[in-house]
This record gives structure tokens, sequence and C-alpha cells, in this order.
């Protein structure tokens, strides 16, 4: 069975009604390509570290453009589709001929899936339907508060009740069985002191007495370490920001409170233990390859501690070093411009997805005079919340096992 990937192009703040006033899009300038894994060796800048990660596109695309790029796709596919999925960098609610979109697309006859929508959009009751009609499967909905004034006030949502009716319409959606055929994640950008405490509780309570799936709660970033890497932040200047272990301590209480999947990005996920939840497991633990060379491996603030638990638990004696970004996929060369040379081994491991041109990295990393190899690692060590909202655990312990193997035989090939 196969996927198919929809991209209906557009731009964040641009293609959906105007930017949230915490969207981490907001204020982005001109920055100068970052590098990343795809640039060339001789070249730094490429189209995904330049424009992609600013989800710069130029509108949205025509529909008959969707259409003939769907069949082109659908036409390189062997297998039957088992689900279609709307992308892109605007939203899709905003898309201005969404109805013939979804219409175009239901004929097909396989799932519908949208990865992302603010539901800013949609000012017209009967979309729910449509949407129904057309077989959706599953969708993510950024909800912000079940409060409408406050969904208006920070989402710019001209019609908020609209949007949460629908919300609760495909939350209850039910197929000729009776069974409930749409899987409805709620997602929420919470910011202290506004849409927080009883707030959000009132936000879960609402969402699990309408049959949500599960809630993704997401902590507001507002600096260059939080993840601000396009030259942004403070995306709100006077906006409190929740610590890690606040934001992780909060979701582990509203867990205990209501019966519905609530988890967390940059973390945590309380029913599956991840991130990182293989350091659980002894037994798994046991099963992966010994660290038999030496090599420094560098990651975010948050990942670091998990990181060298489970590799000290296979037999490394090199710690790793944490740098001061959170998130290890949005390092950037500056980030390592920080790190204490002194510290590092004659190889160097860094994050799969780390925003720096490899070249750089060794120039930065070799600046006290020691020649250094830089060697990326796997793209991904385990399951944010994002990723795992949908999954079992035993998924995501497939995919830190995998990752965590990669990220050894790395190690014991290029270590010293």
């Amino acid at each position: 069975m196969a996927q198919l990937t929809v991209d209906i192009g557009g731009s964040p703040g641009i293609n959906c009604r105007g930017f949230c006033e915490y969207c981490y899009f907001k204020k982005v300038k001109g920055v100068q390509p970052l590098g990343c894994r795809y640039c060339l060796p001789f070249r730094k800048g490429c189209d995904y570290c330049t424009r992609g990660i600013r989800e710069e596109y130029a509108g949205f695309k025509d529909l008959r453009t969707i259409a003939d790029e769907t069949l082109a796709n659908l036409q390189a596919k062997l297998d039957d589709i088992e689900r279609i999925t709307i992308s892109g960098g605007g939203d899709p609610s905003c898309y201005p001929r969404f109805r013939e979109l979804i219409e175009l697309l239901g004929s097909m006859k396989a799932p519908l899936h949208i990865g992302y929508t603010s539901g800013k959009g949609w000012d017209d009751p009967a979309i729910a339907d449509l949407l129904i009609d057309n077989g959706l499967s599953e969708i993510s909905f950024t909800v912000f508060a079940t409060d409408p004034e406050l969904r208006k006030k920070y989402m710019h949502d001209p019609t908020p009740e609209v949007s949460l009716g629908i919300l609760e319409r495909l939350c209850s959606a039910e197929n000729e069985n009776g069974e409930k055929c749409i899987d409805v994640y709620a997602a929420t950008v919470v910011l202290p002191g506004v849409n927080d405490g009883k707030v959000l509780e009132e936000t879960c309570r609402w969402l699990q007495d309408r049959g949500a799936k599960g809630l993704i709660l997401m902590r507001f970033a507002n600096t260059t370490e939080q993840g601000l890497i396009l030259g942004n932040g403070p995306v709100m200047a006077k906006q409190r920001v929740q610590s890690v272990e606040s934001f992780r301590d909060m979701i582990t209480d509203l867990r205990k409170k209501f019966t519905m999947k609530i988890s967390g990005t940059p973390l945590w996920d309380p029913e599956i233990g991840s991130p990182f939840a293989i350091r659980f497991e002894p037994d798994l633990l046991a099963k992966l390859p010994r660290v038999t060379k030496r090599a420094s491996v560098i990651s975010g603030s948050i990942a670091s501690p998990f990181i060298d638990a489970i590799l000290s638990a296979c037999g490394s004696v090199v710690p790793v070093l944490p740098v001061k970004k959170e998130i290890a996929c949005l390092i950037t060369a500056d980030d390592l411009r920080e790190i204490d040379l002194k510290s590092l081994e004659p190889v160097v491991l860094i994050p799969g997805r780390a925003f720096v041109h490899d070249p750089e990295a060794e120039t930065i990393l070799s600046r006290d005079g020691i020649a250094r190899t830089v060697v990326r690692g796997p793209e991904m060590l385990t399951a944010d919340a994002e990723t795992s909202m949908g999954m079992m655990r035993n998924e995501v312990l497939a995919i830190e096992m995998d990752g965590f193997r990669d990220l050894i035989l790395t190690i014991n090939r290029y270590g010293k």
C-alpha cells in the first residue's frame, strides 16, 4: 500500500488569513543560507535551507496544477493508495477552491488526511459534512483554546464559533456502524498566563467530551535557544515562556485528569514514555551494538542527557556534549562556535538534520589547530509528540532501536 502527499503550496502568514500572534514564522528576516545535509560540499545553501525552511512558496497552487501533479504521482505509484495527505506552506482551510479540492481528492476513494489546519479559513459549517462525505479519516486541528474570544484574539480567526463548530462535528462523526470515523488531533501552543491553567483544562474537557482522539501541546518558543533560527525572535516581546521541566510537569498533571491522549513537544508523551522511551527497556538496550570507539556526539540541551544515558548503557565513555540550542535538529553554526574545543574527540558527530554546512562545521570545530572529522548522525533517534501521537509504544521503540543502532554503528565506523 502507498501513500500520496498533495502539496497545495502557500506561505505562512500570507495564505492563512495572517499570522497567529504566537506563530514562529512571524518576523522572519531574509537570513543567509544556513547550510544543511542537502547542500553540495562546495556550496553552502540549497533550496531546503534557504526557501524550504521558511516554507516560502509563490502562493497557493492552482487547482489544475494540483490535479496534474496528483495524477503524475498516482501514475508513479505501483500499489493501491491507502491514504492521501494534504499539506503545504499555507493553511488548507484557506485554500480558495477548497470544496473542489476535497471533492477531487474524495473521488479517489482513499482516506483523506489533513496534516495541519488552523480552521481559520472555514466560515461555513457545511464544510464539516463536505469533509465527512469525502472520506476524511484524520486531521490535526490547531485550536489554541475553545474559548472563542481567546481564539479570535490570538489566532485572528474571524469566525471562531464556526471553526469550533466544525471541529466539534468532526470529533463526533460516525460511520454507518455507529463507530467514530475520524481521528481528530487537536493542537495548542501554550502561552503561560493566556491559555494555560483553568483555560487549558477547559479546552481539554471540551475536546474529550466531544470525542477528540488527542491533544498535542506545544511549548511556546520565543528565543534563538528555543528554536527561532530565522532571525525572528522574540515573536512576542513580553510573553513569558515555560521552562522545559514545568512544561513536562504540566503534561503529566493533565494526563492524570483526562482519558484522551495528551502529549507535548519538545517533550513528553506520558503514555509511551518518549522521547527516548528505550531508556526504560534494559532488554532492548542489551540488544543494541556495544560502543567500541571514541567520538564526540553533539546534541541539543533537551536530548543530550537522554542520549548520554543510552550510549553509556551501551559502553560509551565519551560524554554527549549539549549546546545551548534546545532542539538538536535546529542546531546551527553559531551553536558549534560556542563549544569548548578542548572537550572534543578527533571525530565529532552532529545531528543528521542540523542546519550546518559540513565543511563549515569542520572548520569551526578545528579552529584550535587540531583537525577534526565531522560526521552526521541519524536523522531521527526518537519520536516527538507530533510523530508519536498516533503511534503505539512498540512503534516508537522500533524507531529508537533503529536510530540508536545507526548512531552506534556510525561511532564505531568513524571513531578512534
